[in-house]
């Protein structure tokens, strides 16, 4: 069955960076589009940006400039770097394939907290 696991979260300062990582088993990863999302306190799971198994990206305007997409085909992985993190960008990350977006099933996600 599907598994995704993601990775790499934790509290950073304002400015900072992080890499998240999605270890994703139980589909082709190489034939599906794949993409991260997040959920903020108190806030809807939103759309953060996608990469098709084409490799067009596509990002959340709020993110463009700030955040990279990547993945290695081979290691199954999905990548997301994101540099000149906000307070904005706290939230619990997840991956998926962008088929399953609207009704799952989704993985444990990761934390990111950007605080002074």
């Amino acid at each position: 069955q599907v598994q995704l696991v993601e990775s790499g979260g934790g509290l950073v300062q304002p400015g900072g960076s992080l890499r998240l990582s999605c270890e994703a088993s139980g589909l082709d990863f190489s034939r599906v589009s794949m993409g991260w999302y997040r959920q903020a306190p108190g806030k809807q799971r939103e759309w953060v940006a996608t990469m098709t198994y084409l490799d067009m990206i596509s990002y959340l305007d709020s993110v463009k400039d700030r955040f990279t997409i990547s993945r290695d085909n081979v290691k199954t992985t999905l990548y997301l770097e994101m540099n000149n993190l906000k307070p904005a960008d706290t939230a619990v990350y997840y991956c998926n394939d962008i088929s399953r977006s609207r009704e799952g099933p989704w993985g444990q996600g990761t934390q990111v907290t950007v605080s002074s």
